[in-house]
Order: C-alpha cells, then structure tokens, then sequence
C-alpha cells in the first residue's frame, strides 16, 4: 500500500502502468496537510487522555484506600484539564480558515470550511478471506488482490485532494460500501472489523463494528471537501463566483443526506442539531457569493439599483443571524468554535450596516424630479420597509427634500453603529485578528459610512433622533441546497421520507406560445417562476409544484429539455399535465442531543480505547488495476451611468503583477463610489 503515498496522477516506477486511484501525499508540505496532520496528532493525544481518565475512574470506583483516592482525583482533574487544552488546540485548528482560502485572496471576507474527519487504518485481508472461506466456499486468497484494492481505495480517502477528483474519490468508495455490506456483513454475526472515526470538533473517537457510521462519514468528509472548494475559489471572478456558490450548496446538500439517512450517528458532528447548523452555514455563505456576484461588475449609482441592493444585503445579514442564532443553542454552543459564531455575527451586522448605507445613499444622492416615475419610486420605497415613521408615506419622503435627508441621516447612522459593532465583535476574538483583510474591510465600511454622514452633516440642525425602519431582505437569486449526482434523483425526491400531496391534474393552455412559468432541476422538473396571473395558476399549479406526467407520459425521470420538448408542441386544445406538492415534513431543528451531554458524550464505546496501531506492520504490495471482487453488479455510471464597488483590503503591495487590484475607493469624496 506504499502507492497509495504517491501524489495525484504519479504513476509508481516499477510493474504495470496501470494504477489504482491514488489520494494526495500525506507527507506534502501544504497548509492543509499540515493542519490534517495536527489534528490526528491532536486526535491521538485526546484519546490517550480518555484512557487515562478512564482508567483513573475505574481505580477511583474500585479502592475504598482514601489516600488513594486523593491521589486518583489530583490525576483526574490533571487529565481533564489536559483534555480541555487539547480540545482548545482542536477549536483553534477550526478556526484556521485563512488556509483554505485562495492563495492570491485578499479583496474578500474569508468563509470557513469544515475540516475532514479523521479516522485509523482497517485491514480487511485477514477477515474478508476467512469469510469468503467460510461463507462462500471458495478459497479467500484467490480475491487477495481484489481486497487489497479495497484497502487502498479506502486508505487513498483519508487524503483526497481539494477538488473535484478529490469528491469522486470519496464518492466512489462510498458506492462500493453497500456491496461491500450486503457481501460480508451479516446481520446475524459480527465481522469483527472496527471502524474508527474521530469528531471533528472535539476529538472524541467513535467506534463501530457495522457500516453505517463508516457511510456517515464519507459523506460528511464530501460536504467538508466541497466546503473547502468552495472557500478556494478565486472570488474577484464571476467564474470563481459561481463555482464557490455551487460547492456551498452542494455541501449542503450532502449534510442534508445525512441528516435524513443517518439519524442515530453516535458521533456528536454528525448529530442533528449540528447538521442543521452546518447547512445554515453553508447556505448562507452560498448566498453571500450569490450577492458578490451581483455587486463584482459594479453597483450603479441609481435609485432602483441601490435600493435592489440594500434588500439583497439584508438576505445576507438575515441568513447569518439565523446562523448565529442557531449556533448559540445548547448543546452546539459548547462544541461550536467562539471563532465561527463570531464571524458569523460580525457579519450579520457587516451587511445590516450595508442595507442601511445602500437606502441612505438613494434618499440622500438622489432626488425625485420631474423626469422620473413617480409611481414606480413609491412602489420601490413601500417594498423596503415593513414600517414607516410615524406619520410619514412613501410618496411624503420622496416628494419633500427634508424629509429624504432626516430619513437617509437616520438610515447612515444605523450603518454607522452596525460597522462598529462588527468591529468591536472582531475584536473580542483572538483567532478573528489573525485576518487582516477582514478588518481592511469593516474600517473601510465603518470609514465610507462617516465619510457619507459628514457630507450631509449641518452644524446648524438640531440633533435628530429619528431611528431608521428596518429594512425588508428580499433576493432575486437564492441559495438553495444541491444534490451532487452521488444522491441526485428522483429516489432522493420521491423517497419514503417525504410527504406529497395526490398528483393534480392541470390544463395547460398556452398564450402567444407563453406557459406562464419556467422549469428548473434535472430529475424531476420543478415549476419555478410562475406567474400568478397564468391560467395555469388558476387552474390550481403552484410554485416548487414537481411535474410527474405530461399527457400520457410519466415524466419523473426526465430532465428538463426532455419535458420542454413534450410541452414544445401543444397545440390550441392545450395539454393536461400531473403536478404533485412537496409537504412540510421537516421537524424544527432540535436543540438538545440525547447521546451527548456538555462537551463530551456520556458514554462511548471502550473498544477504541483499547485498539493500538503501534504494532501494525503494513505490507508493501503491487496493486495491478483489474474487475474488482467487489465491483459485481455495479452498474456502470456516466461521469459526468457611474458604478459602485463593494468595500475591499486593498494590499496592492502584495499583489502579483499579472493580478488586477481590487476595486476600491481610492477617495471618500467621490460621490459615485463607495
């Protein structure tokens, strides 16, 4: 298995050119394989301390010596409080998120990306071949090869590389174990095969002789490398943009998976209340790649577009508060890094104070006149706030130069005071200071917002104390989860866990061509976009309705050029179609775990405790790339006007020549940047 310590794409000098699929040199000197190989050093020494208390506990029960037990509880307390410093350093190992980032990323807030979960070497040779034996009476070393591209396979996940090959490794092992399940694990004995895996966040191991907690946690170590991909991407690029706002989602999406399919995983990571936090997480930072990529070409300086963008500000703020709120819940509050639900509130009030900025530049910059639509400005201005001054109406603030000046000041104070709350959070946190482009970025805000007040500062007013409405978040393009194609489909859509509603039959009739909605999704299609003025909207269909038959044709399997092409051709009569309505039948997310209790679980089993590594003795073996014992019956599978500019950390002396400097105000004067 020494091939498996081979990078990516290094063939081994000697025998076949063939090669199994290899993951990344452990030994490699990066910044991620650096940190992965001080959490399982981190891992090892918390383990050795369970032991130790374990055992302390066990003398401390058995002695009624009281000499002895005061010398059993001076050990104890030593050995919890080498645990809770050991878990310290695991916390700050979590918080190092400049690591994941893009090398050359400097203009940008940094997202945090999960770490990988790490877990001990399994040898599968010596049991496999007894059962094959034993079971299938045939001889087991006849399949040692077979086996041993198992064990490489697995050992080559607990490195995967940061990308997408790097997921499909992942993903193919994770299709090889319910072959691998229905083959040797028999319901009715045990293997006597131990699967080890660590929690991320604390470091306790966790250790099953069945599959499951080994299926798990592959899929956790995919959400986690898609996070990373995401953090990766170059964000100053509308490519980038999009492939960071892909990895959110689908890292979402795949902790989704889990919560749903593995709902009594012992580790505490993987529990839940911590899975739904996680999503939250990972949408939300999708949507804040979502409304970079609104505001990288520029944000023109116009009513419309600057109120667009305060709402689409505020969905950003909103999302992180959600994320804050959830992370401060007991149990997660005390296994969550102080470093992530920082971020997340310094950002929560980095975007409110945008919102806020966005509104107050539309009232103060621009005055209503007789060239512009009077009606549409008023419409625009009753959408943003769900409640207005005492007194007060759209149209009066629009209308009345004064009244636009006492609400933008009021709006430009409240991003002022929201731009020094995110500093002073930054501050209370140690990990928080490590990045300087962040902080760049909040005095840069904190400075355009004073700069603004004071433009329209009159010493002469008296002090007004009116205080800004709240701003309603609204978006145009939200983050939603996705399903990579390892659980896509409609068996992850129309499963036992959801709940639909009887298929409805609609009438389609189309105007000048026009079905009065859009489809999105591969399979099945799902309505997006419906205009409920359509007759189809009267007829009964719905937004997020999922269509399972047009005409005579079932339709669940077919992506959407199939089902364009068959509404492609109705004709006047028009053309009935089956619709279906997902219910809600998520429970709220749980705020307490019954497996764990504070920071550590209860109970956990002591077989990982005693299982030792020291006196492995790996063999080195030629793997020759051929039809895998564990590959039968494997279906094959297809691989398949003046502009304004966010705030950035402007470190142009750091730059490389061939990189473009980042947009940002070079004077606070201009009045057409920001």
């Amino acid at each position: 298995m020494t091939d498996t310590l081979l990078p990516n794409g290094v063939k081994d000098s000697g025998g076949d050119s063939n090669y199994f699929t290899k993951g990344c040199n452990p030994f490699a000197q990066t910044g991620r394989s650096k940190l992965q190989n001080q959490r399982a050093s981190l891992n090892q020494q918390i383990i050795k301390q369970m032991r130790m208390r374990a055992g302390a506990e066990n003398l401390l029960r058995a002695t009624s010596n009281n000499k002895v037990k005061e010398m059993v509880l001076l050990e104890l307390s030593y050995v919890n409080s080498n645990l809770q410093l050991l878990m310290g350093e695991l916390e700050g190992l979590n918080s190092s998120v400049e690591v994941y980032q893009n090398t050359q990323e400097t203009a940008n807030i940094p997202l945090i990306a999960l770490g990988l979960k790490e877990t001990k070497e399994v040898d599968f040779s010596t049991l496999f071949k007894d059962f094959i034996l034993e079971h299938y009476s045939e001889d087991g070393n006849s399949y040692e090869d077979e086996i041993a591209d198992l064990m490489d396979l697995r050992q080559a996940c607990r490195t995967p590389s940061r990308n997408e090959a790097g997921v499909d490794l992942l993903a193919k092992y994770f299709s090889h174990l319910p072959l691998m399940e229905g083959r040797f694990f028999s319901p009715n004995r045990q293997t006597g095969i131990f699967f080890t895996w660590y929690d991320s966040f604390t470091g306790v191991p966790v250790c099953q002789q069945n599959l499951s907690l080994e299926k798990a946690s592959i899929l956790f170590n995919m959400a986690a490398l898609y996070s990373q991909i995401g953090t990766r991407s170059d964000r100053q690029t509308v490519v980038g943009l999009e492939k960071a706002t892909s990895s959110f989602q689908k890292a979402a999406g795949l902790l989704n998976h889990l919560k749903e399919t593995f709902t009594h995983t012992p580790s505490y990571d993987m529990s839940p209340a911590m899975l739904s936090m996680l999503i939250r997480m990972m949408l939300a930072q999708a949507q804040e790649c979502l409304f970079e990529k609104t505001a990288l070409p520029g944000i023109r300086n116009q009513f419309y577009s600057l109120m667009k963008m305060a709402q689409e500000a505020a969905k950003v703020a909103e999302i992180y508060d959600q994320v804050h709120q959830s992370m401060i819940q007991t149990p997660i509050k005390d296994n969550v890094p102080f470093f992530w639900s920082t971020m997340s509130q310094v950002k929560t009030n980095h975007y409110r104070s945008m919102a806020h900025y966005f509104v107050a530049s539309a009232l103060l910059d621009h005055q209503l006149d007789s060239s512009d639509d009077e009606d549409q400005q008023e419409k625009t201005l009753s959408q943003v706030y769900d409640r207005l001054p005492e007194g007060d109406s759209p149209l009066d603030i629009l209308k009345s130069k004064d009244e636009r000046e006492r609400i933008g000041k009021a709006h430009i104070r409240r991003a002022i005071l929201g731009h020094e709350e995110a500093l002073r959070i930054y501050a209370l946190c140690h990990h928080l200071n490590k990045l300087d482009a962040l902080q760049d970025i909040l005095k840069a805000s904190h400075q355009r917002s004073l700069n603004k007040y004071s433009e329209h500062e009159n010493e002469e007013e008296f002090t007004d104390y009116t205080e800004a409405p709240d701003i309603i978040s609204k978006t145009e393009h939200k983050a939603e989860m996705e399903f990579p194609a390892t659980t896509k489909g409609p068996l992850s859509v129309f499963s036992a866990k959801q709940r639909w509603t009887a298929p409805r039959t609609i009438q389609l009739h189309p105007e000048d061509r026009d079905l009065g909605f859009t489809l999105k999704g591969e399979t099945p299609v799902q309505v997006v976009s419906l205009d409920p003025l359509c007759p189809a909207a009267a007829k009964g269909l719905k937004e997020g309705d999922y269509i399972v038959a047009v005409g005579d044709t079932d339709c669940k399997w077919m992506g959407v050029s199939e089902v364009m092409r068959l509404l492609k051709d109705v004709n006047e009569e028009g053309i009935d179609i089956q619709v279906v309505s997902m219910m809600d039948s998520n429970p709220p997310m749980p705020t307490k775990s019954a497996t764990f209790c504070g920071n550590l679980p209860k109970t956990y089993s002591m077989i990982c405790l005693a299982y030792d590594d020291d006196n492995k003795n790996p063999k080195s073996r030629k793997v020759t790339k051929k039809s895998s014992f564990i590959s039968w019956g494997l279906k094959n599978k297809l691989k398949s006007a003046s502009t304004l500019s966010l705030p950035t950390a402007d470190h142009s002396g750091a730059l490389p020549w061939n990189k473009p400097c980042p947009t940002f105000p070079s004077s606070y004067n201009d009045s057409a940047l920001y």
